[in-house]
């Protein structure tokens, strides 16, 4: 069962999704909220696995809001401003609704989020069948953490270089792809780079090499490669 709150500044926005979201089998609508503050207080207290977010908020925007969660469920915008859908592409949405919707529009939203729920509740607990979900061409693309080597920064894109397998390019920041690895097992070693902690085969002169590539190590970063290469050892 997907556990979810809808925050809009439009009390009948709010109607039509929960009068919406009874008709979902597999999803409970655990609270509405006309303000961020009130639904931050409960995100706090009671996690979600999903939000229906309005985007213009007259406190703050949605966008800033959900920026500022520390641990981001997943997210479905309901707005009725077209303009911030390439933004909300970059926080990884699962849909993007436009008001005003349809139930037809709003259950293919809502199949989309239970298909990523399923398959990240369905992981094993092995390493290698640890994954994550990125958006590429308008749709989602299963990531194996253990078949990351590192990831290039690219401006609004980011290339991911797997073993055995071509390099991958999405829309992502290097800030929201940190927030999705375990800093464990991966580390930002330099503005335009991250890599795989245990793909490292050797660090000469502040150069790194995986897989016969050369990666900087960027002086800001030096310590927090050292910190983290003595806890591994």
């Amino acid at each position: 069962m997907i556990r979810s709150i809808a925050i809009d500044d439009e009390p009948l926005a709010l109607e039509v999704i929960e009068t919406f979201c009874k008709r979902v089998d597999f999803l409970t609508l655990e609270g509405i909220f006309t303000s961020a503050g009130g639904a931050l207080r409960y995100l706090e207290k009671h996690p979600v696995d999903l939000l229906f977010l309005d985007i213009n908020m007259p406190a703050i925007s949605g966008i800033d809001f959900y920026k500022s969660l520390r641990t981001r469920p997943m997210l479905i915008f309901t707005t009725s401003h077209g303009e911030y859908a390439l933004e909300s592409y970059d926080l990884n949405a699962v849909d993007y609704l436009l008001k005003p919707f349809s139930y037809d529009r709003f259950e293919k939203a809502l199949l989309k989020a239970r298909q990523i729920h399923d398959l990240v509740h369905g992981a094993t607990i092995a390493d290698e069948a640890k994954y994550i979900m990125l958006k590429m061409d308008y749709g989602l693309i299963k990531v194996i953490l253990s078949d990351i080597l590192f990831v290039e920064g690219l401006d609004n894109y980011l290339r991911i270089y797997l073993q055995n397998q071509p390099p991958l390019v999405v829309r992502l920041t290097m800030k929201s792809l940190m927030e999705q690895l375990n800093e464990r097992d991966f580390a930002r070693v330099h503005r335009s780079y991250i890599v795989a902690i245990n793909k490292i085969e050797s660090i000469k002169h502040k150069i790194i090499t995986i897989a016969e590539e050369e990666i900087p190590v960027g002086r800001n970063y030096e310590e927090q490669l050292k910190s983290i290469l003595g806890k591994k050892g």
